[in-house]
């Protein structure tokens, strides 16, 4: 399997441009056509901006149709503490990785700090 053609095709599929994955991942549109076109083979980090901008898992580059996907590792811990595990959870995390692609390191690093003061707050579940 050549990632280059599967990234083409899922982007095809999607009614996408290379114009449109360079807005929404910040690489060139050069060198997706170079990915695309098998001239270079990105890194794993350049692999997630793509997966994030096309609005997919990882994974579903990786597998072709009708290989057996490896499941989650178990951890050991209850479910219903590993938030993300559950399907609204990862459609909502997914969202959240594309949001934070398209901010600036600045405004990540804003979010984080406020996402961490909430979290240290104690507060009563809304009824």
């Amino acid at each position: 399997m050549i990632i280059g053609e599967r990234l083409r095709a899922v982007r095809e599929e999607k009614n996408l441009s290379q114009g449109d994955i360079e807005n929404r991942s910040g690489l060139l549109r050069c060198y997706i056509s170079r990915v695309e076109n098998g001239h270079t083979v990105p890194a794993v980090q350049t692999l997630e901006k793509l997966t994030r901008a096309l609005e997919i898992p990882l994974y579903q580059l990786l597998y072709e149709e009708g290989d057996s996907v490896p499941g989650p590792v178990p951890t050991g811990r209850n479910r219903k503490e590993e938030w993300g595990t559950f399907r609204k959870d990862a459609r909502l995390l997914n969202k959240l990785r594309v949001f934070l692609g398209r901010m600036t390191e600045y405004d990540r690093q804003m979010l984080m700090s406020l996402a961490k003061n909430l979290a240290k707050r104690k507060r009563k579940t809304p009824k």
